[in-house]
């Protein structure tokens, strides 16, 4: 049976405002979200279980030690030196190949990438429970030879890179669960199938070749976070041919979203993974608050029938989906639908 993982602590962060297009609006991910999701997961018959505590080393293989201790005291700084509310950037270096800076609006400047991921006074508690979540559900493949399991992980992780925040994130969920992967399974794979490109995810593991990254989104010419989610960014070094984009047009529903999974899940199939994480953003809905593009709640019931195919132990680790009349509805069709499919289908390796 499907194991859930969720940490209340993961409602104690609440950012609040950020700027869009110059303007203050409220940050759409708030304690709602996660509790929308866990009414899904009540009705999939599920109960959510709080992780244990596996502690600062699996979060410490993916993020850099200096942005660790900036998450664990950047608002004591902060509020010392008789700053706002909660952190935000005011300011941005061209490159960080200069000397780590001193000063806190320095720090902020460094490792908050946007203005949507401003530090509280709890930020770090809940992002460090929302990493502990996904750790919980890694483990329960790792250790307990369960063939799936469920992070709703809050607040979100796949645009955190090892050193850097943005829009949303703090910690990467889904690369510190592929990386916990990776003490088993020679190779592992990353499916994102959120609105939006997971550059942190793909920052992370751009230059390896144990990892693979894919991603399907919303075009970044287009589309947050602009810079990154292009289709010729296939990695560096010995990471080239691991990493794979498929932007899709704005508003793009779910034909072209199931043909965009069928040549990832194609991709996936040749590199051969022996466990696989799942990014998964339901924002992609044609009811979300983003409205990028138009997944309809059968294309999310669609989607998790096909990543049910897969028959090696797959982690799904909760990323984006905001508040609308079907988000809830989204969470529960899509995890119907895969584990119908994924109890037919044996992993590779228990």
């Amino acid at each position: 049976m499907m194991h859930a993982y969720f940490s209340d602590d993961q409602l104690r962060h609440h950012g609040k405002t950020f700027i869009v297009a110059g303007e203050r609006k409220p940050i759409p991910e708030v304690p709602e979200r996660a509790e929308i999701l866990s009414g899904a997961v009540s009705r999939l018959g599920l109960s959510l279980r709080a992780p244990r505590d596996f502690g600062m080393d699996p979060i410490a293989a993916i993020h850099d030690a200096n942005y660790l201790t900036f998450l664990q005291t950047i608002y004591q700084q902060w509020q010392a030196a008789g700053g706002s509310e909660l952190v935000i950037p005011n300011i941005h270096p061209f490159d960080r190949n200069g000397p780590y800076p001193r000063h806190h609006v320095g720090k902020a400047g460094f490792h908050l990438g946007d203005t949507s991921c401003p530090v509280s006074e709890t930020t770090w508690y809940s992002a460090y429970a929302s990493a502990q979540t996904a750790i919980a559900a890694t483990r329960h493949v790792l250790d307990d030879g369960a063939n799936t399991a469920y992070a709703l992980c809050r607040p979100p992780g796949h645009h955190a890179s090892s050193n850097i925040a943005g829009g949303f994130c703090y910690l990467n969920n889904s690369a510190i669960a592929a990386q916990e992967l990776r003490a088993k399974y020679d190779r592992v794979a990353i499916l994102d199938v959120d609105l939006h490109h997971g550059n942190g995810t793909q920052h992370i593991f751009y230059d390896r070749d144990d990892v693979m990254t894919l991603s399907i989104h919303a075009d970044p010419s287009d589309f947050y976070p602009f810079f990154w989610g292009h289709a010729q960014e296939r990695g560096e070094g010995a990471g080239v041919g691991f990493n794979h984009n498929d932007p899709l047009p704005l508003g793009s529903g779910d034909a072209a979203f199931l043909s965009a999974l069928d040549r990832a899940l194609a991709v996936m199939d040749d590199f051969n993974p022996g466990a696989v994480v799942i990014a998964l953003g339901l924002d992609a809905s044609r009811d979300d608050p983003f409205g990028g593009l138009t997944v309809s709640p059968d294309g999310f019931a669609k989607i998790g029938e096909k990543i049910g195919t897969l028959k090696c132990p797959t982690v799904l680790v909760q990323e984006g989906g905001y508040v609308s009349n079907t988000l809830a509805e989204n969470l529960y069709q899509f995890i119907s639908a895969f584990r119908t499919t994924n109890d037919k289908n044996a992993p590779k390796n228990a």
